[in-house]
């Protein structure tokens, strides 16, 4: 299976080589993470392109200095709402009855339970629910980026505080959870691109 195949080529990149990826290949990959599937279809987050160079260098100090961070065509951060509001529940549920053309009941009836639960909770609690949603399409994104063979890195140690302060996210309502470099692995520099992929057996799994 082709996709099989890809995904056994792919490996976390631990030096890329700074060619630029086709725009085509980030669009689709960036397509595959919005078509994610998520909690409610509220789709809880959003995907900052970063291809400036200067604040890709000011992330990669609080990225434990991850050359990919800088080397990479692409640093896609995957950044979810800090909670559940009213304004963006309605938001969602009205784009779906305006897409479908239509108003149904038990949709309504739904839209009012999420309504009288989420935004009732602790912000805290509520952005654990909406970083797992973000997982959800960063997988998606590897999984895509594979297809397309395009490397990639997911790196989840950095410091998102800093991050969010250096993209101004906090005041966006959004929180950093993941960062995913995109880009073209540099075979002279990477010390796992020839290592065999290690992965527990299927009756393991």
């Amino acid at each position: 299976m082709e996709l099989i195949n890809k995904l056994n080529w792919r490996y976390a990149a631990k030096a890329m080589n700074g060619e630029k990826v086709p725009q085509e290949k980030l669009d689709n990959i960036i397509e595959a993470a919005r078509l994610a599937p998520t909690s409610s279809g509220l789709q809880p987050f959003e995907i900052i392109v970063v291809k400036n160079q200067a604040i890709k260098e000011a992330i990669k100090p609080v990225a434990w200095n991850q050359s990919v961070i800088t080397d990479c065509s692409h640093l896609l951060v995957f950044a979810a709402w800090d909670t559940y509001t009213p304004e963006r529940i309605n938001k969602m549920f009205d784009l779906t009855n305006e897409i479908r053309d239509t108003k149904n009941e038990g949709w309504e009836n739904y839209r009012q339970m999420l309504l009288s639960s989420y935004p009732q909770k602790d912000a805290d609690e509520n952005f654990i629910h909406t970083a797992k949603q973000a997982y959800i399409a960063f997988g998606i994104a590897l999984v895509a980026a594979a297809f397309e063979k395009v490397d990639t890195t997911p790196i989840e140690g950095f410091d998102p505080a800093a991050v969010d302060k250096i993209l101004g996210l906090r005041e966006k309502g959004l929180r950093s959870v993941v960062l995913l470099p995109v880009g073209y692995r540099n075979d002279d520099k990477d010390w796992l691109v020839n290592l065999k992929k290690v992965r527990k057996s299927t009756e393991d799994c």
